[in-house]
Order: C-alpha cells, then structure tokens, then sequence
C-alpha cells in the first residue's frame, strides 16, 4: 500500500498574516537543551553525547482551525437538530477511518457553488455509489495557494443543499482543499448583505446537521477517485469546536 499525505504543514504565519489567523512556533536547538538539562539537573554538556541536550518546539499560538483540521458540530451553532451539538472530543472515532472518494470541482471558480446535482453527476461521472459512512473529499486545487497571501478567498463553495444530500445517504465526515467548506467568506458576506437575510452567510456550517468538516487538505490530485482509505483523526481537544489532524490516504499499490 502507499500513504499519501493529505495534510498543510505546519509553519509559522508570515508577518502579513491577520493575527487572528495567525500560527506561531518557537524552536529550542541542541545547544539550548544542554543548557537546560545543565540548569535542571546539574549534568554538563560534556556529559551528553556530542555535547547537546533535546530539541524542542512550543505553539506559541495555535487555532484549532489554523491548519488541516476536522470541525466539529460544535462550531457549527450550539444546538443542532434541537440537541447540544457534540465537541470534537465527543465524535465516535469510526468517523475518522473509512473509504474515501474524491470529487474533482477544480475547473471552478472562486465563489461558485457546488450544487447536489453536480455532486451527483462527478459521481456517477467516477461510477461511484456512496456508502455508509463514505469519506468525501471535494478537489478544488486550491492547495496550491496554501502560502498564497490571498489563499482564504479563494475556492468555491459546497451549498447547504449538496451538504445535506450526502448527509442523507450516510455521509457524515467531508473534506476540501480550501480554505473552508463554503464559499469564501468575503463573498458570503457580499450575498448576505445584498438580501438582507439569515441562511445565505456559513450556509452549508449551519445547515443544522451534525457532521464534520475536514479543511485546509492538500495533494488531493494524487489520489484515484475511490479505491482508498482515509485516516483523518482529531487531536482530542476536551470541548473544542475543532481539532488539527493528520489526514492521511491509504492507497492500494
């Protein structure tokens, strides 16, 4: 089998970044462990194997959305289906692990919808029949963008109508190389503005069901359109509205 990783890197935001979305990370060298290993616990470098102590690294900020992540319902609205809507922290781990098929939306543009009867045509289009618990992955390859300083506003968008139709046939983990699930926020607003109405802003997060959201992927263009696993594990943030995950694809030879 091959593994082929689904996931951004991690790295610290460049200075143009809003801080709001900003990722930072400060890194200790060999050299900085001995001497914490000397202040700690009275050993000398000249006691350690080439004179150097651990190498460590800190989140000094680090959103549970800022890299590849899985919502949770949670993040969603507090209620969902008129129940308390689950924490990452509270998801049935067999979510995370299952069959995946990919979508391929690439040829459109920023902004455009992603409709149930287009969701339904690539599927047929790669003779595939959704199954229980199916891993969806919509390839916009946006990815490409990840370092682009206007890599958020790019993407089109699943609609609230397509989401819920791969609800309905038991699809409850979906993912996208964008930057998120729906349009681009700043079109959203645009439209939500101009009609003046509840429903057209984060359509799609807030279409009132309890699935998950996987954001931010990269390399979908190197996997076959099904025929594939997907291990797309949470970190297990008590309460949190999301988790950072390692997406990985495990592809038959």
């Amino acid at each position: 089998m091959r593994l082929i990783d689904l996931s951004a890197p991690i790295v610290p935001s460049p200075p143009e970044t809003p801080e709001a979305l900003r990722t930072e990370l400060t890194y200790q060298d060999h050299a900085a462990g001995a001497a914490a290993i000397e202040a700690l616990f009275g050993v000398p470098p000249r006691l350690l194997r080439d004179g150097e102590g651990w190498a460590v690294e800190e989140f000094t900020r680090l959103g549970t959305h800022n890299t590849t992540h899985v919502d949770a319902p949670w993040h969603y609205n507090s209620t969902i289906q008129g129940r308390r809507a689950q924490t990452i922290d509270e998801l049935p781990l067999e979510w995370f692990f299952g069959p995946g098929v990919v979508l391929d939306f690439s040829a459109k543009a920023d902004g455009d919808a992603v409709s149930a009867a287009e969701v339904e045509a690539e599927l047929d289009r790669i003779g595939h029949t959704l199954g229980e618990r199916d891993i969806v992955l919509v390839r916009t390859g946006r990815d490409e963008l990840l370092e682009a300083p206007d890599y958020m506003i790019r993407g089109p968008g699943v609609t609230a109508e397509a989401t819920r139709w791969l609800y309905d046939r038991g699809v409850r983990v979906m993912g996208i190389d964008a930057w998120g699930w729906d349009a681009p926020l700043n079109l959203q607003a645009e439209r939500a503005r101009e009609r003046d109405e509840p429903g057209v802003f984060w359509a799609a997060h807030q279409c009132d069901l309890p699935y998950c959201q996987i954001e931010r992927l990269a390399n979908l263009g190197a996997l076959p359109p099904d025929g594939f696993e997907v291990a797309c594990f949470p970190l297990k943030v008590v309460g949190g509205s999301a988790g950072p995950a390692r997406v990985v694809a495990i592809v038959d030879r």
